[in-house]
């Protein structure tokens, strides 16, 4: 087994536990939640920025590491970037509810917080952008936007 192979097989791994920690937290969101639950929220989205950061690391391995493909076919394709760019604003967008997890999850577990409906608004976004992502993967896996000079 090659090493390419591994990093890419984390790189679905950490795609996957990205989705599913997503789709936990936007079901377990309620208008109103206990501490207790909050702190459950919590917990998923540390998973959520583990599996972002293990993304991170190995994306960046297997564009700048030469491992697979060169370089260039990463770098000079306007589609990768525009992955690259929906995967930051996807990271931008995880920062509010995050910090609100976690100052709300301390104190009394029975107590009821409302949720502000921002925090809603924030992670269908991010939903709906990493919907776009795979489309934008599989065209760059066939060649598409490489420009090369």
């Amino acid at each position: 087994m090659t090493i390419e192979i591994v990093l890419r097989y984390l790189h679905f791994i950490s795609i996957f536990a990205i989705v599913g920690t997503l789709v936990s937290e936007h079901l377990l969101l309620k208008p109103q939640l206990t501490r207790k639950e909050i702190g459950r929220l919590a917990n998923i989205d540390g998973i959520y920025g583990l599996a972002a950061l293990l993304l991170l690391g190995v994306g960046l391995t297997l564009w700048l590491g030469g491992i697979g493909k060169p370089t260039d076919y990463y770098s000079k394709n306007w589609i990768f970037h525009t992955k690259l760019t929906l995967f930051v604003l996807i990271g931008l967008c995880s920062i509010y509810p995050t910090i609100f997890f976690l100052k709300n999850r301390k104190g009394n577990p029975d107590d009821l917080v409302s949720i502000p409906k921002s925090i809603f608004l924030l992670l269908r976004l991010e939903l709906l952008l990493l919907f776009i992502i795979p489309i934008l993967a599989g065209l760059m896996a066939k060649g598409i936007g490489l420009s090369i000079e």
